[in-house]
């Protein structure tokens, strides 16, 4: 007879609501039906009778009673021959443990009530169960490039950890509006998350508000078009959510093509660009040998920024 089974919240999965949670492991699992399980004390986060609305955080134990699964040949039916055309001309780089993406903007790593096509979804292309490459990280959904995932539990663990321990050194290219002064530097701002739903966002904070979470973010101008823009290249040694379009809003220097972290005047100077933001580099230590380094190409959203303002790619050392 099937056992109750406990799974580990992996760190990409943090502040992540319960149903969704649910509903990318198990896809045939009904919203009804988690709400019946929940109410009955059959799911539970660390022990605690929890809502189907609850926010997991990392390293919590969710009780999972035995639930309705679907075949691995049921889940590559949802999936047409086009979308996995498409996800495997993501790669980036794959072997037995590791699998890297080229993200593309627009595209959103997971799902919602309203998010039918994201990285996840497509991650079946690869199989179920513990064939299923495992998200360690994540991206907004207008940020393109480097997206890294697990390709086995220990491998996905393996990676998670080299996030948390802050052993994964990541790079973003954007474009911002006007020329920071010092042109490079370190952003130290805590964060807070303000307004609901469509409106949230993440704000700057002080060092003594007991809900903001340290923010860190190092900044090195590549190259500028006068005072009008400037090509910048991101380190964030903090993961905290928008970080890095709100901390570049916070110093006035926001980044073009942002719909959400920008001002009256960042607005007109983006035109029709896109959001200016690409996960350009990623290095971090292989789960069982050497390192991984992975560039991936600009957007064409990024590339129509480079030709905007004349940035030429072979100035970046």
């Amino acid at each position: 007879m099937p056992q109750a089974q406990l799974i580990g919240v992996a760190l990409a999965d943090d502040g992540t609501r319960l149903d969704r949670w649910l509903r990318r492991r198990w896809p045939s699992l009904g919203q009804t039906q988690i709400h019946k399980l929940a109410r009955g004390g059959q799911i539970r986060v660390d022990g605690a009778r929890v809502k189907a609305d609850t926010r997991l955080v990392a390293g919590a134990m969710v009780r999972i009673p035995p639930l309705p699964d679907i075949s691995s040949s049921a889940a590559r039916e949802t999936i047409s021959p086009r979308d996995a055309t498409f996800a495997r001309g993501l790669v980036l780089y794959e072997d037995d443990a590791v699998l890297v993406l080229n993200k593309p903007a627009g595209l959103a790593v997971q799902g919602g009530t309203k998010t039918l096509h994201h990285i996840d979804r497509l991650l079946g292309v690869w199989g179920e169960g513990l064939a299923r490459p495992r998200l360690v990280h994540r991206l907004d959904r207008d940020t393109s490039g480097v997206l890294v995932l697990g390709k086995t539990p220990a491998a996905a663990a393996h990676l998670a950890g080299a996030f948390a321990s802050r052993r994964a050194l990541k790079t973003y290219w954007a474009i911002v509006q006007g020329s920071p002064n010092p042109a490079e530097g370190l952003i130290d701002r805590p964060l807070v998350k303000i307004g609901i739903d469509d409106r949230e966002r993440m704000a700057p904070t002080d060092d003594q508000d007991p809900n903001g979470k340290p923010a860190v973010t190092a900044f090195e101008t590549i190259a500028r078009a006068g005072p009008r823009a400037a090509w910048m290249a991101l380190s964030p040694h903090t993961g905290r959510t928008h970080q890095l379009r709100a901390h570049m809003l916070a110093i006035g220097h926001p980044i073009l093509g942002d719909p959400k972290y920008n001002t009256p005047s960042s607005i007109a100077a983006s035109g029709s660009l896109k959001l200016q933001l690409h996960a350009r580099r990623l290095t971090l230590p292989h789960p069982s040998h050497g390192v991984i380094d992975i560039e991936a190409p600009l957007s064409a959203e990024m590339t129509a920024g480079f030709a905007w303002f004349g940035f030429e790619i072979g100035r970046a050392r």
